[in-house]
């Protein structure tokens, strides 16, 4: 029943997942945010929404592209879910906008298996996870699956292997250029987040926990089932799909070093684990298990969602 109504992507599908993603993100806006009676925090707000749908499509628009799900609409609903687990990255601008710019990232990585034009592939990919560096720094661990992403592809032309380095420095001049010119104090703060805390004692309240709890329960599963089932995808698109997985544990990764953590850091993993998802859903043969994993799904998501209000 409900794996029916998104087995197919329609137009109906995406402006009912719009929907929701609009009534949720606004409902936590209001029942949680302040200073909402100026213009200034309004655009903010109205530019962190138009974040995440951009963030959803995207996410959509590699797994279709690549050829990595079939003609459905559960990577965006799978995508919607897990933001529902942690609401808090409705409020998180820096992990929204830094998450925003490793998909446009992913974007490229994934699309090398086409061999066509790998030099700016590597180079734009390079280039989008030093900026998202810029606003959560362990973002920059991303810059390892390119170099994984080479290894699978294009290895045998040194000049690829050097293509990150250039990305590197065109980064850190325009980023000097704007700290000299306008802020001074950018060198000094993105040096600051540098620091690694490995500790998980961040939670306020028990249900930050039991997010957690189901996160990790639905990622052990999903990923685990990936890992298995690699060998039995089309030969040209395993690459890819080790790139996902990789993708996932450096989400993790980034999660587990970061300071100042909350769940909204999990952001990184939510594109990987919405693909490896919705892939388990769509190559099972169990219609009921697939029932029942989708509903567990949404009814954790809505359950974490109301809870952290």
């Amino acid at each position: 029943m409900i794996t029916s109504v998104f087995k197919k992507s329609t137009p109906i599908n995406y402006t009912l997942l719009v929907i929701f993603v609009l009534f949720f993100y606004l409902l936590y806006q209001i029942h949680l945010a302040t200073g909402l009676n100026s213009l200034v925090e309004w655009s903010k707000k109205g530019g962190m929404m138009a974040m995440l749908f951009a963030s959803l499509f995207i996410s959509n628009f590699i797994a279709k592209k690549n050829g990595l799900t079939r003609n459905s609409g559960y990577v965006i609903l799978f995508y919607f879910l897990l933001c529902l687990l942690s609401p808090t990255v409705f409020n998180n601008y820096n992990i929204v906008i830094a998450n925003f710019f490793i998909l446009l990232a992913m974007r490229r990585l994934i699309s090398l298996q086409t061999l066509k034009a790998p030099k700016e592939k590597i180079f734009d990919a390079s280039l989008w996870i030093f900026v998202a560096s810029l606003f959560h720094f362990w973002a920059i661990l991303f810059i390892v699956l390119v170099y994984i992403s080479i290894i699978f592809h294009v290895s045998r032309d040194y000049r690829n292997w050097l293509l990150p380095f250039v990305a590197f420095f065109t980064i850190s001049i325009l980023f000097a250029l704007y700290a000299v010119l306008w802020d001074a104090s950018a060198i000094n703060y993105y040096l600051n987040q540098e620091s690694i805390d490995l500790k998980l004692d961040y939670f306020s309240n028990n249900y930050q926990n039991i997010a957690l709890s189901v996160f990790v329960a639905f990622s052990v599963y999903f990923v685990f089932a990936s890992a298995f089932s690699i060998t039995s995808k089309p030969l040209n698109l395993q690459a890819s799909y080790k790139k996902i997985i990789f993708a996932y544990i450096f989400g993790i990764a980034i999660f587990v070093l970061s300071p100042n953590k909350s769940n909204d850091v999990l952001l990184f993993t939510f594109l990987p684990l919405s693909i490896m998802a919705t892939n388990n859903i769509e190559y099972s043969n169990n219609k009921i298990m697939q029932e029942m994993i989708l509903a567990l799904f949404i009814i954790a998501g809505f359950f974490c969602y109301f809870t952290q209000l």
